[in-house]
């Protein structure tokens, strides 16, 4: 019987029956296997009902698809024993859906699981897979796998590398504000320029290029919403087949449009096309490409078994929820359809004692010199592991602590939390410049935003296995762990600055090196049993406060400059996604400038010269030398524009967007310009180019004063003084502290 070894890059339902699978072998080929894979559901309810469903599911004339119904026991987490439930084996896993959709319909009465759960998902838990797992797979000669075994796991710190070809298409412009006349190709290291225009030349020339090449992954710009879509069309009026699918005979996958719900907000998620036996990225819409990129989807996808392009698309709560499903089917708990668990009636006492959250104090306003900043290390994930707290366990009860086996969660996140603290201490080890560096941190990153999601999720109201108790419990632990991590600072002699749901900001006199907070750290972990690190130590931090009232601090709002000079910021306008391009550089800029003061007080030699930086960003501001591209605002449509009484600008630039035969959608992200006169706004996406004499300069000075302002206040230029030095007015300013100016300073200045 043939073997082989390779990576498992793609599966999907077979419409003869069974999955096909795809795999990279170790020798270059691209293999297409065929697996039989049956699929079973469950329903529970009364017996009468149940014996109803199986009469009803019978093969017969109105019921002509092939299955197997059986009686079983099973185990739902939340019941105390094992159920009766009606079991329904599908051995073509492409019926099932459709045989179950009807079974729903015709009885809602009744409880279903493992009914919705993703065919990758579903192999994941029998055979141990997910993307690019490497796998050892025996074959008939007919291409039927007989038997497949995973070679690593999801939690391997270092996989073998899988060989994949990559081939980026993008066109020359953002279609959605231009019309592009080019498409740019990428691949093996070579690269060309494909005229769009005449058609034929372009899709004889492109469908040469992905046979020869046969990539694995379409890496595209505006890919699901523009080009492909324009591909397709042409190819499908030209006549001309155009292989962008690996799979024969199979057309790609289209998902429209939507705007949902979520969270207290409007999410757009733009239209998506998947194909078959290779994988197609959208830079553009997919979720995090800007965090992590492709090291960090390929590493969601691994770690959640969910498909590349699903793990590209969907959000980091979908990920665990798809971790979650996995590791039910192993221990052979069932996957609810629907959540069936609702909050428990409390009173308003209760509601007061348990729902309070994490623990934020308002930080002390200005400017600190020497501050440590202390972080657990995924605290909220590392709860849950540790205090078992899950959905079916008991975690509100302290008196039941210890007596409910592992739950779901801890089993859920355990491997994944190990997984990402190896991670982290590697990356500590690594020099800057080592080539490995760029990928960890891609990988690290994706493993946090898994991990900050895990919390929420548990509370969230659609999930399958959340319980409100268990979010509640979590918050719980993590104010208890932050005000011992206090107690434990303020006993060691540091003043505590700040404390912020999982992190705290202290200080010393004589404490400036890292290894001054290491007995505070052992000390935390000691009395908290959670890891925790120093995130660094600040040579200066400011904490601000509200622009609406500057006694009032915000939790939130800070910037400072690390020992080794890089900057974090946080809360200002440069992290705002509404911020122009153009304020957000200039703010950095003067940030970085200040960031080579070596320590807080040689900051007032730095400030003539981010004085004069601004002075010159401004002037090209106001002599048209920045470009439009740069002072776009970016705002996201609430609604849908109709649905409006007062029209925001982002609905009065969507209305001119769909003016010019284009459709906007509630949730959808308007880019637009400010102008002079009426109307005030200009859709960057219409057809209509911008009249550069009209652009508004007067409120972009604005907006890059007041994001001037942020820097300069805790630093003692108040904003009034700020404006008249920058317009070169003579200021007799006051000496103050712990604001840096000095007399010396100010005669520079002037």
């Amino acid at each position: 019987m043939p073997e082989f070894t390779g990576w498992l890059l793609d599966l999907f339902e077979d419409p003869s029956g069974g999955l096909v699978l795809w795999f990279l072998e170790e020798s270059g080929e691209r293999l297409r296997l065929r697996q039989p894979f049956p699929v079973t559901f469950y329903a529970s309810g009364p017996a009468p009902r149940l014996r109803a469903l199986w009469q009803y599911l019978e093969p017969g004339p109105a019921q002509p698809v092939s299955l197997s119904l059986s009686r079983s026991e099973r185990r739902d987490l939340f019941q105390p024993q094992p159920m009766p439930v009606l079991a329904v084996e599908v051995p073509a896993a492409c019926q099932q859906p459709r045989l179950f959709q009807g079974a729903a319909a015709a009885f809602p009465d009744l409880d279903f699981y493992d009914a919705d759960v993703p065919l990758a998902l579903r192999h994941a838990a029998v055979y141990g897979t997910f993307p690019l797992a490497h796998c050892r797979v025996e074959a008939t000669t007919g291409g039927v796998v007989q038997r497949i075994q995973p070679l690593d796991t999801r939690w391997t710190l270092d996989p073998p590398p899988a060989p994949l070809r990559s081939l980026t298409l993008e066109p020359d412009c953002d279609p959605s504000h231009g019309e592009p006349r080019r498409l740019l190709v990428q691949y093996d290291g070579r690269s060309c320029c494909l005229s769009l225009q005449p058609a034929r030349p372009l899709l004889v020339n492109l469908a040469a290029i992905l046979r020869r090449y046969d990539p694995d992954l379409l890496l595209t710009a505006w890919g699901d919403t523009w080009l492909l879509p324009y591909l397709l069309d042409l190819a499908d009026k030209h006549g001309l087949p155009l292989p962008l699918n690996r799979e024969p005979g199979r057309a790609p996958a289209w998902r429209q449009a939507r705007s949902y719900f979520s969270y207290g907000q409007i999410v757009y998620r733009g239209q998506q096309i998947t194909l078959f036996g290779r994988w197609h990225i959208d830079r553009h819409n997919a979720t995090l490409w800007n965090d992590y990129g492709l090291a960090g989807t390929l590493e969601a996808a691994r770690v959640t078994a969910q498909p590349v392009q699903a793990a590209a698309r969907l959000s980091p709560g979908s990920g665990i929820s798809a971790m979650q499903v996995v590791c039910a089917l192993q221990i052979g708990a069932l996957v609810p359809w629907r959540k069936q668990q609702v909050e428990q009636l409390k009173t308003a006492l209760d509601l007061l004692s348990s729902d309070q959250g994490g623990l934020v104090y308002q930080p002390l306003v200005g400017l600190h010199r020497w501050v440590g900043s202390i972080d657990f290390i995924s605290m909220y994930p590392s709860i849950m592991v540790r205090g078992n707290i899950s959905p079916e366990t008991r975690p509100h009860d302290p008196r039941q602590a210890g007596v409910d086996p592992p739950g779901l969660i801890p089993q859920t996140l355990g491997p994944l939390l190990d997984k990402r603290v190896a991670l982290k201490q590697r990356l500590g080890q690594l020099p800057p410049w080592h080539p490995r560096r760029s990928a960890d941190q891609a990988r690290s990153s994706a493993h946090k935003w898994l991990l900050v999601t895990c919390f929420g999720y548990l509370g969230y109201k659609n999930a399958r296995f959340g319980r409100i108790e268990a979010h509640e419990a979590v918050t719980a632990g993590g104010r208890e762990a932050l005000l011992r991590a206090k107690e434990a600072a303020e006993d060691a002699g540091f003043t505590v600055l700040h404390l912020y749901v999982d992190a705290l900001w202290v200080q010393k006199p004589g404490a400036s090196r890292p290894e001054d907070f290491k007995p505070l750290l052992d000390e935390v972990a000691s009395r908290t049993g959670l890891s925790i690190a120093l995130d660094g130590v600040y040579r200066w931090v400011a904490f601000l406060p509200s622009r609406v009232d500057d006694r009032a601090p915000v939790a939130n709002r800070y910037f400072g400059v690390f020992q080794d000079g890089s900057l974090k910021v946080r809360g200002i306008e440069c992290r705002r996604r509404d911020t122009p391009v153009f304020v957000a550089e200039v703010q950095m800029e003067l940030l970085e400038w200040l960031a080579k003061a070596k320590d807080a007080d040689e900051l007032p030699l730095y400030l003539p010269g981010a004085l004069k930086l601004l002075r010159l960003r401004l002037s090209e501001l106001r002599r048209g030398r920045v470009p439009p591209e740069k002072l776009l605002v970016g705002q996201k449509l609430s609604r849908k524009v109709e649905e409006y009484t007062s029209p925001s600008p982002a609905a009065r630039a969507a209305t001119q967007i769909q003016a010019a035969g284009k459709t906007t959608a509630a949730g959808q992200r308007i880019r637009f310009l400010w102008l002079r006169g009426l109307p005030d706004v200009h859709a960057w996406d219409c057809a209509q180019p911008v009249n550069p004499q009209r652009l508004d300069l007067a409120r972009y000075r604005e907006l890059t004063l007041r994001a001037a302002e942020t820097v300069f206040q805790p630093l003692g230029l108040e904003p009034a003084i700020l404006r008249q030095l920058i317009d070169g007015a003579a200021v007799a300013l006051p000496l103050v502290s712990p604001p840096l100016l000095s007399e010396v300073v100010l005669k520079v200045l002037f």
